[in-house]
C-alpha cells in the first residue's frame, strides 16, 4: 500500500519550484499536463507507484497532492493560466483575500498566517481524509522572503499541533551570500524561520542560492542564470530524492526509512544535497558520457556539486544515502 505523502507549496519561490517539480514528476510517470494518461504510458504499463504524490479523479485523471498557498495572487495566477491549469485541484489553491502579500517580512506572513489557519487547514484536513495511509508532508518554500518564511513557520506550527505524529520534511531556499538584498529584514525572516525548521520539521534539505547560481554558472555554462534556471536544479532534485518512494525497490520505499538512514539524532536533520551529471543549456547541448558508479559517487561528494555553500573539505559526513535512477 503506498504511503501518501502530501505536498504544501507556500509563497512566491515555493509555487514556483511545486510547479516544476510537478512537471518532472508528470513527465517521469507519463502524464498530460492536464492530468491525463499519455498513449505511450497506458500502452506500457511499469509499476511505479503514482499514488504516493497523485490520486485519481472522478474522470480518472490525475490530480496532484498539493496545496498551493500565497499571501498575494500573481503567482498562482499566472499557475491559473498556464499549461498546468487543468492538473491541479482549484479548491487546493489558497490566495489570501487582501492580496497584499506579506512584503518580504517574517511578522507580517507569520501574523496573516494566524488569522487565515483555519481556511488553511481545513484544506489539509480533506486532503489528508482523501488519503488511505497518509505518511507525512513535504514543504516547499522559500527562508528569507515575508510569506514562505512567516506564512510557513505557522504552516508548520499548525502541523506539529494537529499532526505530531506525520513526518514533516522541507525544502528550504536559502538566500544568496555573495548579492546584497533589496529586502533589509532578510536576515531576521532566516532566523525566525530557521528555528521553526529545528522545532517543527524531520528532515530540512537545505538548498542554497549562492551554490545553486554557482553550479548553474560552472557546471551548466550560463553566463546569467536566472530564478528559472535555479528553479529547475531544485526541482531536479526534488525528483531525484523522491524517486525510491515513487519506484519501489530493495530498500527506503518510504519517507520514515529514508529519514531514519540520514537523521542520526533529531536536532541533527539538516542534509545537504549533490546532483551529478548536470547538462549544459548552452547552445543547446545535452553532454552525455560514459562513466562509472565509483566516478558517480566522487562526484556526488565534490563541493563543485554539493548544493550548499559550504567547505566540506574540513567537515566528515555522518550519512550518506545515493540514489541512482535512469
Amino acid at each position: 500500500m503506498p504511503r501518501e505523502i502530501i505536498t504544501l507549496q507556500v509563497g512566491q519561490c515555493g509555487n514556483q519550484i511545486g510547479t516544476e517539480f510537478w512537471s518532472k514528476l508528470c513527465s517521469e510517470h507519463g502524464i498530460s499536463k492536464s492530468g491525463s494518461f499519455n498513449e505511450v504510458a497506458e500502452s506500457s504499463p511499469g509499476i511505479d507507484r503514482k499514488d504516493v504524490f497523485f490520486y485519481q479523479a472522478d474522470d480518472n485523471h490525475y490530480i496532484p497532492r498539493a496545496l498551493l498557498l500565497d499571501l498575494e495572487p500573481r503567482v498562482i495566477n499566472g499557475i491559473k493560466n498556464s499549461d498546468h491549469k487543468r492538473l491541479f485541484n482549484n479548491e487546493n489553491m489558497y490566495v489570501s483575500q487582501q492580496g497584499g502579500g506579506a512584503g518580504n517580512n517574517w511578522a507580517s506572513g507569520y501574523s496573516q498566517g494566524a488569522s487565515v489557519e483555519n481556511e488553511i487547514m481545513d484544506m489539509i484536513d480533506r486532503e489528508a481524509d482523501g488519503s488511505d495511509s497518509l505518511e507525512g508532508f513535504v514543504m516547499c518554500h522559500s527562508i528569507a522572503g515575508g510569506t514562505g518564511s512567516g506564512l510557513g513557520s505557522y504552516i508548520l506550527e499548525a502541523l506539529g499541533d494537529r499532526y505530531g505524529k506525520k513526518l514533516v520534511q522541507t525544502y528550504s531556499i536559502f538566500p544568496n551570500q555573495n548579492e546584497i538584498s533589496d529586502v533589509v529584514v532578510q536576515p531576521y525572516n532566516s532566523l525566525l524561520t530557521l528555528k521553526r525548521l529545528i522545532l517543527n520539521s524531520d528532515s530540512v534539505v537545505v538548498l542554497d542560492n549562492t551554490a545553486l547560481n554557482r553550479i548553474a554558472e560552472e557546471k551548466m555554462k550560463i553566463d546569467n542564470p536566472t530564478f528559472s534556471h535555479t528553479n529547475s536544479l531544485v526541482s531536479s532534485v526534488m525528483a531525484a530524492s523522491t524517486t525510491t518512494l515513487r519506484y519501489p525497490g530493495y530498500m527506503n520505499n518510504d519517507l520514515v526509512s529514508l529519514v531514519a538512514s540520514l537523521v542520526p539524532t533529531p536536532r541533527c536533520h539538516f542534509l545537504m544535497t549533490g546532483y551529478t551529471p548536470l547538462s549544459s543549456y548552452a547552445h543547446g547541448l545535452n553532454a552525455t558520457r560514459k562513466t562509472t558508479v565509483l566516478d558517480v559517487m566522487r562526484r556526488l561528494l565534490q563541493a563543485k556539486n554539493i548544493m550548499v555553500s559550504s567547505n566540506i573539505r574540513e567537515q566528515e559526513f555522518e550519512e550518506v544515502s545515493s540514489i541512482y535512477f535512469s
